[in-house]
């Protein structure tokens, strides 16, 4: 299977948070993560149902416009009373004409969550997909979810996006209540990584 050679990867993202994680599960391995961002490369629209077929999106077009291996993720919370809503579209739920809000969009799944009057607990699961591109069109793709549940009302400052209102099996605090190590060490991201890095580093 083919592997990534080099010293530096290009991650096909824009998203702060999931650079500065992706750069975290990387360094120990001596690879550097340069963003699309920092490339000056557009943010394509994510236009697919999958995470897959989101990641491949993104991962393909970044490494035709820099002729470097690209890898990009696509990751999302499903909650089981919502029928794996946000799902796919996690981030849609957090536009708005100024960016998005994550606060507003766990006020909108927790509103959700009572509009169906959804029992305790409430089941969630974070999913992430990586693709590694290269520029010659070949890809490999790599998964990993964490189980957990949705507190309300969030707590904990650190982490991004849904961080405050997940608290994975196992733990008493959030995604944002964890030290970022820890949760590096156990999240969706770390488990698709952890295939990623047995699959094209070691």
């Amino acid at each position: 299977m083919r592997k990534f050679a080099g010293d530096t990867l290009l991650v096909a993202t824009h998203n702060a948070g999931k650079l500065e994680e992706i750069m975290g599960l990387l360094a120990p391995f001596g690879i550097k993560a340069v963003s699309a961002r920092e490339k000056g490369l557009p943010e394509p629209a994510e236009t697919e149902t999958t995470f897959v077929g989101n990641a491949r999106l993104k991962a393909h077009a970044a490494a035709r416009a820099t002729g470097l291996p690209a890898l990009a993720d696509d990751s999302g919370l499903e909650v089981a009373a919502l029928n794996g809503a946000p799902g796919v579209y996690t981030a849609d739920w957090a536009e708005t004409p100024d960016g998005r809000d994550f606060v507003m969009a766990m006020q909108k799944t927790h509103s959700a969550l009572e509009e169906v009057k959804a029992e305790h607990p409430w089941t969630a699961r974070f999913c992430c997909t990586l693709v590694l591109a290269w520029p010659d069109g070949e890809d490999r793709v790599f998964t990993g979810t964490v189980d957990g549940q949705l507190v309300w009302p969030r707590r904990g400052a650190d982490g991004h996006g849904y961080d405050p209102m997940f608290q994975p099996d196992g733990h008493a605090q959030t995604f944002a209540e964890m030290p970022f190590a820890q949760k590096n060490g156990i999240s969706h991201r770390a488990r698709a990584f952890e295939a990623f890095i047995a699959g094209c580093i070691a």
